[in-house]
């Protein structure tokens, strides 16, 4: 123990690398409070700035106001808005984290920026998000998966992520361990997601269908972990070229690139629908039964009304349309 009021060098020694110990330990803790794909998604982002920069011969940190509002004007000619954002973000993030005042924050980049967001508006410029899948398409793509392993496996896969409106990084997170067989379906216990960094956990009800139609989660599901043997572990996993189950977790990608693959061999339009085109359907087609906003952010696990809102109100277009019917 050092008494107090008494310091010496060995002493100073011992009080600096506690301090670097609780440094890089506090370090650590707050790196958690941002998911691992939106730090990856930062890092690509501060990448891309500091290659920018380096090209041009201007310090990235710290960066000029001038220098921002240059690389964002080079950047709007091949970036969505939300991209522009992020990237205005993690600059901020960069310098703020290094002892800089941010240039984000000057007021000659937030009117840029401003302005900036007019001109992508005025041509016509928004998020290029992929469409929704209603029951129908979905019904069509569950009859075209074949009955092989990847069959087997896929159909599951497109069940679960729909009625469950799953992220896909949730979606391909689960383990067998989080599936629990009740009376009424299934019961998935999440234990984190997009909107739960802190893992506290949630629960998502899959209600049966009707394994005669070829739509029953819970039998697509059963299919799938009696053809796999999978007992845990992940629940989603990649097939070698032999159809045998791998000991890996299948990726955000695969789950993308199998519904382009049932799109298509549905007759729908691939490019027109991704991953989230699941998410999106299970909350547009729940809209257009008129299921009500609270049961709706209940099953997406959507916090803010404003989101939810947006897939309600493309459900909506077409019920009690004020045209229908006219001519």
């Amino acid at each position: 123990m050092v008494r107090s009021g008494v310091t010496g060098p060995a002493t100073s020694e011992l009080i600096a690398l506690d301090l670097a110990g609780l440094a890089g330990r506090a370090a650590e803790i707050a790196q958690k409070a941002q998911s691992a794909n939106t730090r990856r998604a930062y890092r690509a982002d501060w990448a891309d700035f500091a290659a920018w920069c380096g090209g041009k011969g201007l310090p990235a940190l710290p960066a000029e106001a001038a220098t921002i509002i240059l690389y964002l004007t080079d950047l709007s000619s091949r970036a969505k808005s939300s991209t522009i954002a992020r990237r205005v973000a993690t600059i901020s993030q960069a310098h703020e984290a290094a002892g800089w005042e941010s240039p984000a924050r000057r007021t000659v980049v937030r009117l840029f920026l401003k302005g900036l967001r007019r001109d992508k508006a005025g041509q016509g410029i928004t998020a290029a998000g992929k469409r929704p899948i209603l029951g129908p398409e979905l019904r069509a793509m569950l009859g075209a998966t074949p009955a092989t392993m990847v069959g087997i496996r896929d159909r599951a896969l497109l069940l679960l992520g729909y009625l469950g409106a799953f992220r896909r990084s949730e979606l391909v997170g689960l383990d067998r361990e989080h599936i629990e067989r009740v009376e009424q379906g299934l019961i998935v216990h999440l234990r984190r997601s997009k909107t739960d960094q802190e893992g506290l956990g949630e629960k998502k009800g899959i209600p049966k269908g009707k394994p005669e139609e070829g739509n029953c989660p819970v039998q697509a599901l059963e299919d799938w972990l009696q053809a796999s043997g999978i007992e845990q572990g992940p629940l989603f996993r990649p097939l070698d070229r032999r159809g045998r189950v791998l000991s890996g977790r299948l990726s955000s990608r695969a789950v993308s690139r199998a519904v382009k693959r049932y799109a298509a061999a549905a007759g729908l339009d691939p490019a027109s629908l991704g991953g989230h085109s699941l998410r999106a359907g299970l909350a547009t087609a729940a809209a257009i039964a008129g299921k009500s906003e609270s049961s709706i952010m209940n099953q997406t696990g959507h916090k803010s009304v404003a989101t939810v809102r947006r897939y309600i109100r493309d459900g909506n277009l077409f019920r009690e349309n004020a045209a229908e019917g006219l001519l």
